[in-house]
């Protein structure tokens, strides 16, 4: 702890000086939390991949994502690490919490539950920015858009509570629909405000690392619900794969250039895009996970039912997609190239669950798994760092 009591200081600043800054133990403490709320919302889908399985887990993945956004950039622009900061993200860690205990019901008799947890998170981030914005006038315009936004849009989630469905869910829709439209209409207050360049990166990676350890998971309970077989095993490995080789491909050309080219051209439409882009990319990696599992668990002498191929291969291609708009909005040497790639990728995965019909769920993965390492030989094939800076043109 930095200080007793230190109001909130502008750190965006610190490049020059704090290049290489890292996630602050609050902050990894902070996502142990949400480790269990994105394991039950794959629980959740584990149990229904129908398609209103997955309009379902999609639903509630949006929420828990977007607060864990809301409390990351706040801490990487003002983070004070004094005792009422530690308060308030343990506050904030608690309505984590609530959410993920209300997940396993979230569409149904807990969702009021779900909602409320969720609007007391935000309310929280609300006072976190009126703080920040009391103690640092220059970033006041923009602590005081978003305060605003975020307290409509945690005010809106709060009444849906009492509101019977579907307008319950309709008031959610337009409550996250603001909580999204906040930071984008409030562009022009971030411009001299824009992330810091190391840390925000990093925290990205991390709970995409969060996300990928569904996948682990996923092969670990898979393999033991089953009898020792070779085709397990080797479905197994498979699945391992996958899930090494998307950690591979996105922290390879993991950076931080969208915020510099953004901070260099005075825009911010890169950073947004580059924020925005990851929802996609870690929904694809939890659903990745479930999928895995349920072809570790399926009879492996019959053919993968069509909504289990469905839901490995349109996954894994949403990955692809999601890490390949990553890449071309980057400027990290060959990462516009990689992008073309990766959308090779995800029109051979929809490829393998258009025509796959009839396949053993070994050969379903092992094509998933040979497609995602394809995907890092692509890049290894290049041979040269993606850590320089490429041209803007490149």
């Amino acid at each position: 702890m930095t200080n007793f009591l230190q109001p909130p200081r502008l750190r965006i600043g610190e490049e020059d000086s704090e290049e290489e800054r890292r996630a602050t133990w609050l902050e990894l403490f902070y996502d142990l939390v949400f480790v269990v709320a994105v394991s039950q919302v794959a629980h959740n889908l584990k149990e229904d991949i129908s398609l209103s399985g997955l309009l379902g887990f999609v639903v509630l993945f949006i929420p828990i994502w977007w607060s864990w956004i809301g409390t990351t950039f706040y801490a990487n622009r003002f983070d004070s690490d004094d005792v009422i900061h530690r308060l308030l993200v343990g506050v904030q860690m608690l309505t984590a919490a609530g959410m993920a205990v209300n997940i396993h019901h979230g569409l149904g008799e807990s969702s009021p539950g779900f909602a409320l947890a969720y609007a007391l998170g935000r309310a929280v981030l609300v006072a976190e920015y009126v703080r920040a914005g009391i103690h640092i006038p220059s970033a006041r315009p923009l602590t005081t858009r978003y305060a605003i936004g975020f307290a409509i849009a945690s005010l809106i989630w709060l009444s849906s509570a009492f509101f019977p469905v579907p307008w319950r869910f309709a008031l959610w829709g337009v409550g996250i629909a603001i909580d999204f439209g906040t930071p984008i209409t409030a562009r022009k207050h971030q411009i001299g405000l824009l992330p810091h360049a190391s840390h925000l990166p990093e925290r990205f990676g991390l709970f995409t690392i969060i996300v990928l350890g569904e996948a682990i998971i996923a092969v670990v309970e898979g393999v033991s619900q089953q009898k020792w077989q070779v085709l397990t095993v080797i479905s197994a490995i498979f699945g391992l794969m996958i899930a090494f080789s998307w950690w591979w491909v996105y922290f390879d050309n993991l950076g931080g250039t969208p915020i510099e080219t953004a901070r260099a051209q005075g825009k911010v439409g890169t950073v947004n895009i580059w924020l925005y882009t990851h929802l996609p990319l870690v929904i694809g990696i939890a659903a990745t996970g479930v999928g895995v599992e349920k072809i570790l668990v399926s009879p492996p002498t019959v053919a993968l039912p069509d909504a289990q191929r469905w839901l490995i291969c349109g996954a894994v291609a949403l990955c692809s997609l999601a890490v390949g708009v990553l890449h071309r909005y980057g400027v990290i040497r060959y990462c516009k190239i990689r992008s073309l790639y990766r959308l090779g990728g995800a029109v051979v995965l929809v490829a393998i669950a258009l025509f796959g019909k009839g396949l053993l769920p070994i050969f379903v993965i092992a094509l998933v798994a040979v497609v995602s390492a394809v995907q890092v030989i692509q890049d290894l094939s290049q041979s040269r760092p993606t850590t320089r800076l490429a041209d803007p043109e490149i």
